[in-house]
């Protein structure tokens, strides 16, 4: 055994070590527990814990390093997740990695000389609506601008120096990003012992851009919604429902446009999101909650099934497979022991809905759990949750914890004589872990690397037992099935995609947020009607599904409904439900690029089609978009497409090359126009940009000079300026600073 003089004490271990002793599948969990007691996995805990495990030090230093969300190095007292997921990209979160490295100095991993910042950047935070988004240590930042940013870091350095009547304040992460919580808290302090009315604590509705939102509820009518609410406006609220009288509030009162962004959606996974308070059993029960599983428990196992198999219910986490056959070849599988698992790693960059339903709705969850685990005889389900969600993980603790108190998870539910049970397990970071066989391998405390298939899961799958595995979003529309029926589910969508779908919208977009449609609404009624339309008069150009895995859907198929065959007929795929939103200014080979790059740091490297294949694709597209690349390039471009498509081990690396052949198909102009002409037409592209001014629009008002980190730009007061193209780093600063438009991009 390697020994250590350092002074970390590692008797702190000792709680975490008794807790797992028996349990060799939870070399994830302990690091997870040891990082948070010490803020980093220091070589004496890898050594310490490889012992009393059992296991290799080059064992847990694999698992240790395999995982973005371990630390090897002592972290700042602040820990900055900057987001790059594609909604921020096309937001402009390189701009806010300027400012970050500007005021801090520091780069992608990295610490504050003083120890009070550290940066690290992440593939997505599932705050897409919010875009671009940061998280610090657990509180979410949205809508950052360069300056913003700047200001959260300094305030932060300074900080180291009743009559029935219901308020509920939404606090999701956009909620509580944007205030919720500090308006909950303050609305709750202007309360006396007299006020009859209460202040609870809901989910997001799905209105993201409106957040906070607050709704005044009387019994089961909600009275008003008021939006972008803040702690100033909180003795207000709270005067007003003591009058009941709520004139002074109207400013603050949702307009009817804004309004029809719910009316023209039909919400079934996300029925009770922003109605129940997620904290609450008793509140979800009075919403008809644990009725379904009642029912279920009173049917034969091979009678649910049947149900799921005449809905239609496909899986909603992106393949688009029947759910019904999952569970019955699970139910036939031999043995006694079978496992459920609930994929709630949300890995794709651009989405956010499986997030909103745990943090608004966990009892779903859980209840629809519960009723898989009976109709497949499995006793023991997980729920593997990204450990970015912070606000999830807490509220499934809480349902989880309730649900066994009221004995609704545990020995004999119902007093059927059915028992069951769910445990949570945290990922740690690896987007390759959101396929299932990957996933199943890390919750045995393992690299989180696929499995070939057959055997397929419901035969072989966690631990060697026949096992399922549903997305969220699958999970959370069955009870609803089970309660109305599953001709009534049926009836929604259309003949080969039945039900509803949810999106996270996000991008350029005026309405971000969460909408669920039915099955086959068209893509032009999701992003006109629902959400607004594009900002600025800008032109739609394109819309990108499936994340790292789908398509861009060009603005020739505004019109095409939406179903997993219409997608798939067209280059893309439904994925998990992100739905990002592109206009004229962005470059579709700088998109995906984008993906590439996020796909070669995510391959977990097992297959060599992936692992190289994806490289190669990256160093072609990188080259194109510096203007160094011929047209045999491209040639080659396509043909590594097929190739790492045809030979990947898994769906994830398989699905890689979509983003680029999307874009091929629908945008090979502008890859002609970056090879042919060395030009970027949508000015994105640095290599291929240059920033000028226009002396005859120029005032001589020195702002551009003064704003450029670089001092490229060059001239006297009221004359006109030149910009040194040599110092020039095409930040855009000077443009976007400029008051007469005379700075332009070409």
């Amino acid at each position: 055994m390697t020994e250590f003089k350092s002074g970390v004490d590692l008797s702190l271990m000792e709680g975490v070590l008794r807790q797992y002793q028996e349990d060799a599948t939870s070399l994830i969990m302990i690091l997870q527990q040891a990082q948070s007691i010490y803020g980093y996995l220091p070589q004496e805990v890898i050594y310490h814990v490889a012992q009393r495990t059992g296991n290799s030090p080059a064992k847990v230093m694999g698992v240790a390093t395999f995982y973005s969300y371990f630390r090897l190095q002592p972290m700042g007292t602040y820990q900055i997740m900057l987001c790059d997921g594609t909604a921020c990209h096309v937001n402009g979160s390189e701009r806010i990695r300027t400012a970050i490295t500007q005021e801090l100095g520091i780069h992608n991993g990295e610490t504050t000389e003083d120890g009070m910042f550290t940066l690290n950047e992440v593939a997505c935070l599932g705050c897409c609506s919010l875009a671009p988004v940061m998280m610090i240590n657990g509180d979410t930042y949205g809508n950052l601008t360069p300056e913003k940013t700047i200001k959260i870091l300094r305030q932060l350095r300074q900080r180291e120096a009743g009559n029935g009547i219901r308020i509920l304040v939404g606090q999701g992460s956009c909620g509580v990003s944007a205030g919720a919580a500090r308006a909950a808290k303050v609305l709750a302090g202007h309360m006396t012992a007299t006020d009859s009315f209460t202040v609870e604590t809901t989910g997001c509705i799905g209105m993201c851009y409106l957040e906070p939102i607050v709704d005044i509820y009387e019994g089961e009518q909600l009275l008003h919604r008021l939006v972008r609410v803040t702690e100033t406006d909180a003795l207000g609220i709270v005067e007003a429902v003591r009058k009941k009288d709520f004139s002074k509030l109207e400013a603050m009162f949702i307009s009817d446009e804004d309004a029809r962004f719910l009316k023209k959606q039909k919400r079934v996974a996300l029925r009770n999101c922003g109605v129940v308070d997620p904290t609450s059993i008793d509140d979800y029960i009075n919403h008809a909650g644990y009725q379904a599983l009642d029912k279920a428990l009173n049917m034969k196992p091979e009678e649910v099934i049947e149900e799921i198999k005449v809905s239609g219910l496909a899986g909603r986490g992106g393949a688009g497979f029947p759910t019904w056959f999952k569970w019955d070849a699970a139910r036939k599988a031999e043995g006694e022991q079978k496992h459920l698992i609930c994929n709630a790693d949300e890995g794709d960059p651009g989405a956010f809905m499986d997030r909103s339903v745990l943090e608004g709705d966990p009892h779903t969850i859980l209840e629809a759990m519960t009723i898989a685990g009976y109709a497949v005889g499995a006793h023991q389900g997980y729920i593997y949750v990204r450990a970015e969600y912070p606000i999830a993980v807490e509220r499934l603790q809480i349902a989880i914890k309730q649900a066994r108190d009221m004995e609704l998870l545990g020995k004999n539910i119902f007093g059927t004589g059915f028992d069951f049970d769910i445990d949570l397990r945290l990922g740690a970071g690896a987007f390759v872990c959101g396929e299932e066989t990957a996933l199943m391998t890390s919750i045995e405390g393992k690299r989180g690397e696929p499995r070939p298939r057959p055997p397929f899961p419901a035969q072989k799958g966690l631990f060697g037992k026949p096992s399922i595995l549903n997305n969220v979003e699958t999970y959370a529309n069955i009870p609803q099935i089970i309660l109305n029926g599953p001709e009534w589910f049926a009836s929604m969508g259309t003949e080969k995609s039945k039900g509803t779908k949810v999106f996270a919208l996000g991008g350029k977009i005026n309405n971000t947020g969460l909408v669920e449609v039915p099955m086959g609404t068209t893509l032009r009624t999701v992003i006109e009607e629902i959400g607004g339309g594009i900002p600025g008069g800008k032109k739609f150009k394109a819309a990108q599904t499936g994340g790292p895995s789908g398509g861009c859907i060009p603005a020739e198929h505004f019109d095409i409904p939406i179903d997993y065959d219409n997608l798939i007929a067209i280059g893309s795929m439904m994925g998990s439900g992100g739905l990002i939103v592109m206009d004229e200014d962005d470059c579709m080979v700088d998109i995906a690029k984008f993906f590439l790059e996020f796909t070669v740091e995510e391959s977990c490297g097992k297959c060599t089609a992936c692992r190289i294949g994806t490289k190669r694709m990256l160093e072609i597209l990188t080259k194109i978009t510096k203007g160094q690349a011929d047209m045999a390039d491209l040639d080659k471009l396509e043909e590594l497409c097929y190739y790492v498509k045809n030979n990947s081990l898994c769906g994830l690396g398989q699905t890689a090359p979509n983003p680029v052949l999307s874009t091929l198909r629908y945008f090979r102009d502008e890859y002609e126009a970056h090879i042919k002409e060395k030009r970027c037409p949508a000015g994105v592209c640095k290599a291929l940009l240059s920033y000028n001014i226009d002396r005859d629009k120029c005032r001589g008002c020195t702002l551009c000079a003064r704003t450029c980190p670089a001092g490229a730009i060059i001239g006297s007061v009221k004359n006109p300026h030149i910009i040194d193209q040599n110092k020039c780093i095409k930040c855009g600063a000077c443009m976007e600073k400029c008051k007469f438009g005379a700075i332009y991009k070409k």
